[in-house]
């Protein structure tokens, strides 16, 4: 899928658990969010990235605990078939030095903004992604992590997507809204970047994206899902 409808056929899935998420939220009292995977500090920054977005952000739905720093291990090729512009044909992993990454097409839904990430092969050679990114809220000087990685959305099984020089692939990253918790919950501060680690990196790109997080790492505000093939990206 190549357009922000896209987003929102993806979106379908898991707007019913949000909905329940938000509510759960929106009466808890303090200390009665739902708890995340304590996340480790990151690697330092390194690559580029563009892109800019807002975000609010709470709980997901059905999700796993999340590495920051990378996603799925590495990268195998034989168990998937062609992607964005692939042969099908077993590809070395992209790196992060290799990756252009930008954030497109954002909704809000459920107390949650939904937003795709897409990871653009800026190489000479095919690629191949498999996994999930690593995700988390930054900010500062210098930069440092705020709360706690992004959890894993369970909703798709991940496949390896092979990246022609130029093609692109996506996640699709939710950033629930961290005044559904209480203040005492949540200690809520203010966020300048997603920081993001490629599947199987452990260098991160770092994207202005203006937000809320929580900086009680008990509460987990990021959901990412695997990548998948195309762009969602209206340009």
């Amino acid at each position: 899928m190549t357009s922000s409808a896209s987003v929102g056929l993806r979106l379908g899935g898991v707007v019913a658990a949000g909905l329940i998420a938000a509510g759960v939220a929106g009466c808890a009292s303090s200390g009665s969010a739902t708890a995340a995977g304590p996340a480790t500090t990151p690697a330092a920054a390194s690559g580029t990235g563009t892109g800019t977005g807002t975000g609010g952000a709470s709980a997901a739905g059905s999700a796993t605990a999340s590495t920051p720093a990378g996603g799925t291990g590495s990268v195998s090729p034989s168990s998937g078939s062609g992607g964005s512009g692939g042969s099908g044909t077993a590809a070395d992993a992209c790196t992060t030095g290799n990756l252009k990454v930008k954030t497109a097409d954002s909704e809000g839904a459920a107390g949650s903004t939904y937003t795709t990430l897409d990871f653009t092969n800026a190489g000479s050679t095919t690629c191949s992604l498999y996994g999930y990114p690593g995700v988390s809220l930054a900010a500062g000087d210098p930069v440092a992590q705020v709360g706690a990685a992004a959890s894993r959305s369970t909703m798709d099984s991940p496949s390896v997507v092979h990246l022609a020089p130029g093609k692109t692939a996506n996640a699709l990253l939710r950033i629930t809204q961290a005044l559904n918790y209480p203040k005492t919950t949540c200690s809520p501060a203010d966020t300048t970047f997603l920081r993001i680690y490629p599947p199987g990196e452990t260098n991160s790109i770092l994207l202005s994206y203006k937000s809320m997080g929580c900086a009680k790492t008990a509460v987990g505000l990021l959901t990412i899902g695997v990548v998948q093939p195309g762009a969602t990206s209206s340009q």
